[in-house]
């Protein structure tokens, strides 16, 4: 009997097959990295931290921390070069580093780096705090990024103040330098208490110098690593990563859960774990204008796109940045009244141009955008620049007002369709006008089509009529001469 021959694969079921080998492929080779057993010398990892403190800079460090672990790693190194940065992820990290079960040293480097404000608290909370030589930290006390601070006292006010007849200022110079301690709002009061506690608290898990600390905070005071290391703010001062690994062999630190463990440094392995792809992308949505620039972009591509469907660019435009800025708001903990008020006062401003209110509309729309980009990021020690906020908002108002201006001159001009328009148009009579009740009834071509027509005086055929006006479906006509002339 003779076989049939077998149905060749189909390409769906080809495709199939070949994900899977991949697949399949990808995870061997992933149980073998984690199945890899390691050197029985032991690794340190290094960290590099360069640059300002944000959301990009925290997920770096906790995947960095993550590896350490699972790699079971004897030791992470933070080598940190940093003016400070959002409060919010600072947190983040010291957790982090609080809860990890590999030991962490913090190392200020290379000469001449700094770890001010943010920097300094994740030095204090750190098993190790290290320093190169020429290097600096403090300045940790916390101010509002973006130029919103509480009020200041006005400058001019202290250089005026009058001097009583002793040659001082008497307790108003002392009330003044009390109110410039403790902040000038209770807000600042509020967040200055908060910090200076939260650091304290560091300094002595840490068994670290808490006063200094609580000055670095309250009067933004700096050392160098040599004073650091006389006023037990720091343990170590090594010239590079070698040196720093020797000094700290043999030292007792305590863990997540209370234990102490003791270091064996003097042999390890450096394995670096440099910031990648994914850290530098995220760190430029995270940037609050961005991400800001980002949802206005995406926003108007939209309503372009749904203005005029089937544009594509608009639409997939938009679609790709509202998406990325929304990626960047859920990072940054963002203020959701003032996302809703930019949201709304731009359906404002474009509804003035569908629909327009005389500006009601616009303007009410640039007032909840302003305050909506003003508040947005407000409480996290970081905003959106103001001079970006008012250059959108500017050209929000220009595109209304032109919106506005140009809706009004349209007013103005002469209809051109429409019943309207018929006022004033000349035509043909096709017919001698028959009087019928003190009127004239006849028919004429107007723009081409055939009317009813009424007069209040003769019209013979082919005369010249003037539309007066149009009453329904009947146009009240005049004539324009008393000749009338006949082609036939």
């Amino acid at each position: 009997m003779r076989r049939l021959p077998q149905p060749a694969l189909r390409p769906p079921m080809l495709c199939f097959w070949l994900v899977c080998a991949m697949l399949g492929f990808g995870l061997s080779i992933h149980t073998l990295a984690q199945d890899t057993p390691t050197s029985s010398q032991g690794s340190a990892h290094v960290l590099t931290i360069d640059g300002a403190i944000g959301p990009a800079t925290m997920d770096y460090l906790l995947r960095g921390l993550e590896r350490a672990e699972e790699q079971q790693a004897d030791l992470v190194i933070i080598a940190m070069d940093t003016p400070g940065g959002l409060m919010s992820s600072m947190r983040d990290m010291i957790k982090a580093i609080l809860a990890s079960p590999v030991p962490v040293a913090t190392y200020v480097s290379p000469s001449g780096a700094r770890a001010a404000s943010a920097g300094t608290y994740i030095l204090y909370g750190s098993h190790i705090a290290a320093m190169a030589p020429a290097t600096h930290l403090g300045s940790a006390t916390p101010v509002q990024m973006g130029g919103m601070p509480g009020q200041q006292e006005d400058p001019s006010s202290k250089e005026s103040a009058p001097e009583n007849q002793n040659g001082n200022n008497g307790n108003a110079e002392n009330e003044r330098d009390q109110k410039e301690t403790q902040g000038g709002s209770a807000m600042e009061r509020k967040v200055m208490e908060d910090a200076v506690a939260y650091i304290r608290s560091l300094a002595e898990r840490r068994g670290r110098n808490a006063d200094w600390a609580e000055r670095a905070v309250r009067e933004a005071v700096n050392l160098s690593a040599t004073g650091a290391l006389e006023q037990n703010v720091i343990d170590v001062v090594a010239a590079d990563i070698p040196q720093l690994l020797s000094k700290i062999d043999g030292r007792t630190v305590t863990m997540a859960q209370g234990e102490e463990q003791t270091l064996q440094t003097a042999n390890l392995t450096l394995e670096r774990f440099e910031p990648d792809w994914r850290t530098q992308i995220l760190a430029v949505l995270t940037d609050p204008n961005v991400a800001y620039f980002l949802m206005i972009i995406g926003f108007y591509g939209i309503i372009f796109e749904l203005a005029n469907p089937g544009g594509l660019v608009p639409g997939v435009i938009g679609a790709i940045c509202l998406v990325l800025a929304l990626f960047a708001f859920q990072v940054l903990s963002v203020n959701y009244a003032g996302l809703a008020l930019i949201l709304l006062g731009l359906a404002f401003i474009v509804a003035e141009a569908f629909m327009p209110s005389f500006g009601i509309l616009g303007l009410g729309g640039i007032a909840a955008f302003v305050v909506g980009s003003v508040i947005l990021m407000d409480g996290t020690h970081q905003a959106i620049s103001r001079p970006l906020i008012g250059g959108t908002a500017a050209v929000a108002a220009g595109f209304m007002l032109w919106t506005v201006t140009r809706f009004m001159s349209l007013r103005k001009r002469q209809v051109v369709s429409g019943m309207e328009q018929m006022q004033g148009e000349e035509g043909l009579a096709l017919d001698t006008f028959i009087a019928q009740e003190e009127q004239y009834r006849g028919h004429a071509r107007l723009n081409g089509e055939r009317w009813n027509a009424i007069s209040s005086a003769p019209i013979e055929r082919n005369q010249t009529v003037r539309v007066e006006r149009v009453d329904g479906l009947t146009a009240v006509v005049l004539p324009v001469d008393d000749t009338a002339t006949d082609t036939e």
